[in-house]
């Protein structure tokens, strides 16, 4: 079985030690066509490149959607991998071997969900930025994909989810997932008008792309497998749950 995970990253960093296996892809290459990374560049073939301003590590999958030979593909970050332990060794996230072995009996491998506790999908999302592109995704699926709706209100009243766009997928799933998928956010940037966003919020595509996962996933059924996710740099837990508390309480300021 060929397999390969894309590795998104823009800048250099330290990556896997399973080359076979791992893929480094420079995301926004055709942004940034003078940072000649050591990678996959992300704008070779049919490509969005110029499109990661708003579409983020999106640009890296739909390269691999439109260009990659493999029978599974997936993707992690280059902080952010996947692994049978809690480790923060390069040398112990999931190797070729383990993926395979994983792929025998799932169809999909996912981190394990992300869990909010005292804020939904929904809340915790217009919390932490603008709401009307998330409700205008809403209205994008109710017209083009009406029997995904209830599968999208379901995952929005959850309190956890699968984020990042982190997943490993054999060949047909992933597949339907990115038709499905950048048919709707196709659709979302003809309808949202970013242009009074900053560069963070600009982001936007990206950001509401996170919770298309568990809608699709919810509504076709397909079961996976979840496996830990490791953070490989350092992180402030104090800062970062203090900050969930204040976005919780205070909201996102337009």
């Amino acid at each position: 079985m060929k397999v390969k995970v894309l590795v998104a990253a823009h800048k250099n960093a330290r990556m896997p030690d399973d080359k076979e296996l791992y893929l480094p892809v420079q995301v926004g290459k055709a942004l940034h066509p003078d940072l000649n990374l050591p990678y996959q560049p992300d704008d070779t073939g049919d490509n969005i490149s110029l499109k990661n301003g708003s579409y983020n590590e999106l640009t890296a999958i739909y390269w691999a959607w439109k260009n990659l030979d493999a029978d599974a593909i997936g993707l992690v970050h280059y902080r952010r991998l996947l692994s049978l332990n809690h480790e923060k060794s390069f040398s112990k996230v999931l190797s070729k071997d383990q993926v395979i072995s994983l792929l025998k009996d799932n169809s999909i491998i996912l981190p394990k969900k992300r869990k909010y506790y005292i804020e939904t999908n929904y809340s915790h999302y217009i919390h932490a930025h603008h709401k009307e592109p998330l409700d205008a995704c809403r209205d994008v699926i109710k017209k083009l994909y009406p029997d995904y709706l209830s599968a999208y209100d379901q995952v929005m009243k959850k309190t956890s989810a699968h984020m990042f766009n982190i997943f490993i997928m054999k060949r047909e799933y992933f597949d339907e997932y990115c038709k499905w998928m950048f048919d709707i956010l196709a659709s979302l940037e003809r309808r949202i008008d970013t242009t009074e966003y900053d560069a963070y919020e600009s982001r936007v595509i990206g950001f509401v792309s996170e919770l298309l996962l568990d809608v699709w996933l919810v509504k076709n059924g397909y079961s996976y497998k979840e496996v830990n996710y490791v953070f490989m740099e350092k992180q402030n837990w104090l800062k970062k749950g203090g900050n969930f508390v204040l976005r919780k309480f205070r909201g996102f300021k337009n």
